[in-house]
């Protein structure tokens, strides 16, 4: 049996004690240096996070110089697009929310008015305006003549790659100068882009809602024989502005489209004619297509004096040498209106205080029979028939 003394017990303990202690370090230190190196690896982690949704969140760049069907996608480069753009022309805030649809306001008991049009007119810009401006001016004023005032605008854009940005830029910036001019935001809207060859340039859709005081009534259900006849200005320069914008005729003429929002000489008009019948503005077809479409839809006749038609005589020197008839010839900043006679001195007064007024004149009057047709009546003191037009002497106007 084997002894072991008080003294070699106790230098046992001693020699033990040292190692459980050292061991029991060992491990408290193994310990924490892997807590350290979870936590770097947590706070290098959390770093990379940070910097991708830091590039997530950084708004696109625009660095292209013309249109690529990427623009299209509804990625990235369609953002880009749309905040380099579109947002700033129409003071929309990049970054903030941007919604499927605009809501709109009316006054309560107004009628709302809603019209749309598309413009695809070549060339994109021409002496007196762009695309960009018809594709405001042509929605406002079709809201402007049933009587609406604009309260906002949508605007859908068709894009052909290759476009050179730059000349999107101009067109959209005429288009938002446009709608400051007529008092009216451009609320919502659209873009796509086709390949190559499938637009020229671009193609633009707007549509406009309005809403019509309560007790405003326009419509040809209104207009009685004894009416006149009024136009608000110099005709067919938009027309023939176009034609010769084309290049491919030799003839130099200083003529510029006349485009303008008519909502501001509408609402003048209104004014000082409460009783006003009727309102068009003559865009394709001319004058003489709108009272067309009046003696039909009223069952009266239309006569037009051609002597009292305000139209340039650079203008009319223009039409008579390719043998077009300005009374055919389109418009964009013009307008028919039939008034009562006790109220057309007070009508065209008004108009002429107007700036897109002040070519206004009397150029006709409302007769019962023969009903259904218009009539011109020559400086010869002769009448012909003003038909509807037949085929389009100049294609693509707007």
């Amino acid at each position: 049996m084997t002894t072991t003394s008080p003294a070699a017990a106790s230098s046992a303990g001693a020699a033990s004690a040292p190692t459980s202690a050292s061991s029991a370090g060992a491990a408290s230190t193994s310990a924490s240096s892997t807590s350290a190196s979870s936590a770097g690896a947590a706070g290098r982690e959390e770093q990379v996070f940070d910097r991708i949704e830091a590039f997530r969140r950084r708004a696109p760049r625009l660095r292209d110089e013309h249109v690529t069907l990427a623009h299209g996608a509804g990625g990235k480069s369609s953002q880009a697009l749309l905040e380099a753009v579109f947002l700033p022309a129409f003071q929309g805030e990049v970054g903030t929310d941007q919604p499927d649809a605009a809501l709109l306001e009316p006054v309560a008991g107004e009628r709302l008015a809603f019209t749309t049009d598309s413009f695809v007119v070549k060339p994109l810009r021409f002496p007196g305006g762009s695309v960009g401006d018809l594709a405001v001016n042509g929605t406002v004023n079709d809201l402007a003549v049933v009587g609406a005032r604009p309260l906002g605008l949508s605007v859908a854009f068709v894009l052909e790659e290759g476009l050179a940005i730059s000349e999107l830029r101009d067109v959209v910036a005429d288009l938002a100068e446009a709608a400051s001019r007529a008092g009216v935001a451009v609320v919502t809207g659209d873009t796509k882009v086709v390949g190559r060859g499938a637009a020229d340039g671009l193609y633009i859709t707007s549509a406009g809602v309005g809403a019509v005081p309560v007790g405003r009534e326009l419509g040809a259900s209104r207009v009685r024989p004894g009416d006149v006849v009024l136009v608000s200005g110099a005709l067919a320069e938009h027309g023939m502005a176009i034609m010769l914008a084309r290049g491919n005729l030799a003839i130099d003429a200083d003529i510029g489209s006349d485009t303008a929002p008519l909502n501001g000489l509408v609402e003048q008009l209104l004014a000082k004619a409460p009783g006003t019948r009727w309102l068009r503005d003559a865009t394709r077809g001319g004058v003489g297509t709108v009272c067309n479409e009046l003696a039909r839809a009223a069952d009266v006749t239309v006569v037009i004096e051609e002597a009292d038609l305000p139209v340039r005589p650079v203008v009319a020197g223009a039409c008579e040498l390719l043998g077009i008839d300005p009374l055919y010839v389109a418009n964009e900043g013009r307008l028919v209106a039939v008034v009562p006679p006790d109220e057309a001195d007070a009508a065209l007064a008004a108009m002429r205080s107007h700036p897109l007024g002040s070519g206004a004149a009397r150029v006709g009057e409302i007769r019962r029979e023969p009903p259904g047709i218009v009539v011109a009546v020559t400086p010869f003191g002769g009448t012909r028939i003003v038909d509807m037009l037949v085929g389009d002497p100049l294609p693509r106007i707007c």
